[in-house]
């Protein structure tokens, strides 16, 4: 072979090099196709970070993650409950739109539609590899899963490649393992029965006892304390895998859901108790992804989203975590399930190093829901028609420095259409009184919420003295929240044109909600 023949083929093969090397999960920035790693925590209050503000836990790798990326002041999830924003998140629509409202219970069939597009879809279709770890309380099968069989539909059909992780919440049944399609060590000689016993741990807050039983070597599996080392590890091994393309991992924790039930060695490890230990093993399971991305050499081109289902809960951990000067929401008013901004204005970090600015801060206005349209144009994949349709495109948002926030409003769902929220602008309006979600009046109530939190809080509200909404209080609520982000004041008479518009713009979406019979628990008490 002659030396122009030899250079010509050296050249070659150094191209193929390069060009293999770019087409891994490693794949260079300038592609626009990055590895996504989404993390969704559970009941993660605004409050609940160092770099939100919290003192009485120590968060250092999500404080890391938001020094080497973007905090976001002012975003939201599409719903204060659990089961309703997560299907916010994966769809890009308003739970209203499915008339979802509250957690569904473990005989729930899949609660999205096989036909809507999802995040886990869009990222398959692009390329990817894909897979859901964690907790899904969305729901599996039609009618109704089959614990016995195989869960289909569920996470895979909706463009997963694999699943693994707790069906429901971990305070409830069926208390096992779900992988792919099937029971993790289920035993078709020792099934699940429904009304039988199960043979799980017993731990304050966690119910549901007798409803699923049986399956004893699949219950066996299921250990509380060690649910976050077991999804942490899951994690980490998926994406040890990753070798051949872009990977897109969606993370959802039970941290810091109820019971709190972290690992040996975070117990007592916070100065708030068991509520702030179970904050600190949600920090060592990021950092152990974060490590991950690191050892396999992808961090420089992973975006890491970490956010949270829904805001803080006062329950009895709670309740402790705040006796002992924890703010589990921060400055803001309400908790999980209501409609004050406590309950849904949650942590939003993003990184994407050499796109987005290390060590800097957001106001603007977003929400999970827009994750999905985000994503389309990070793998430029245009949303096809009537998918994904509340999302926005935020890249510039979550990139650069737009001179307005891109969404004009938001509409957030609490447990009741009754307490609809319409934010625009700085504006906030809720067409009833009060914060709705949970109803119980007590400190020491698992449920304590609404105006009753006030009175353990010491908080204030213009509308509520001594734990009751006030006899002469307006019919509705409005909010100034650049001058009032604590909704101490209810401005609702103050400016009556604006109300008249936001109530027709409000009205709008609640005729748009779903006559598909309702989905989720709803507490019917009302004060």
């Amino acid at each position: 072979m002659n030396k122009p023949c030899k250079i010509r083929l050296c050249i070659v093969s150094l191209a193929v090099f390069v060009l293999l090397c770019c087409t891994g999960p490693g794949l260079c920035a300038e592609s626009g196709m990055p590895n996504v790693v989404l993390i969704n925590a559970d009941d993660l209050g605004y409050g609940d970070l160092g770099c939100y503000g919290a003192v009485k836990v120590k968060t250092a790798h999500i404080d890391q993650l938001a020094r080497e990326g973007r905090v976001f002041t002012d975003a939201h999830c599409a719903s204060a409950v659990c089961s309703p924003s997560r299907y916010g998140l994966l769809t890009g629509r308003y739970p209203l739109r499915r008339n979802f409202w509250g957690p569904i219970p473990h005989r729930s069939a899949l609660s999205i539609d096989p036909a809507h597009l999802t995040i886990g879809r869009l990222m398959k279709e692009a390329g990817y590899a894909t897979a859901c770890i964690g907790k899904w309380h969305l729901g599996f099968g039609d009618p109704e899963p089959d614990w016995n069989g195989e869960l289909k539909p569920g996470p895979l059909e909706l463009g997963f490649d694999h699943y693994f992780g707790i069906p429901q919440v971990n305070s409830g049944p069926p208390f096992v393992y779900v992988q792919d399609h099937r029971v993790l060590g289920w035993d078709p000689n020792d099934p699940l029965v429904y009304g039988k016993k199960s043979v799980t741990q017993v731990w304050p807050a966690k119910s549901g006892y007798s409803q699923v039983g049986g399956a004893q070597a699949a219950h066996a599996l299921y250990q509380d304390e060690l649910i976050g080392t077991t999804l942490r590890e899951k994690a980490m091994a998926w994406l040890k895998q990753q070798q051949d393309r872009p990977f897109f991992l969606y993370l959802a924790t039970t941290n810091i859901h109820h019971p709190f039930t972290p690992a040996p060695q975070f117990k007592g490890t916070s100065d708030c108790g068991r509520y702030g230990d179970f904050i600190h093993e949600l920090d060592w399971i990021v950092g152990g992804v974060l490590r991950c991305l690191d050892d396999m050499g992808v961090r420089n081109n992973t975006l890491v989203i970490f956010t949270s289902d829904n805001g803080g809960m006062l329950n009895n951990g709670g309740q402790d975590a705040w006796s002992a000067g924890h703010r589990l929401n921060g400055k803001l008013l309400g908790f999980k399930f209501g409609a004050w901004e406590g309950g849904h204005r949650i942590p939003f970090i993003a990184r994407w190093p050499g796109r987005i600015p290390a060590n800097s801060r957001s106001n603007h206005l977003i929400s999970q829901i827009d994750i999905l349209a985000t994503l389309a144009a990070i793998v430029k994949r245009p949303l096809p028609d009537g998918q994904g349709i509340d999302s926005v495109n935020q890249l510039e948002t979550l990139c650069g420095t737009p001179r307005r926030p891109l969404r004009d409003h938001l509409i957030i769902s609490p447990n009741h259409a009754s307490h609809l929220v319409l934010r625009q602008d700085k504006w906030v309006y809720l067409a009833a009184q009060g914060e709705g979600g949970f109803q119980q009046k007590n400190a020491g109530d698992h449920c304590l919420g609404n105006a009753g939190a006030l009175r353990f809080t010491g908080q204030v509200n213009s509308d509520i003295h001594n734990g009751k909404i006030r006899a002469d209080a307006p019919p509705a609520q409005l909010y100034d929240l650049e001058q009032d982000p604590s909704q101490t004041t209810n401005v609702y008479h103050q400016h009556p044109e604006l109300v008249k518009k936001l109530h027709t713009l409000l009205l709008s979406y609640r005729r748009q909600i779903s006559q598909q019979p309702s989905l989720g628990w709803i507490d019917k008490r009302r004060q």
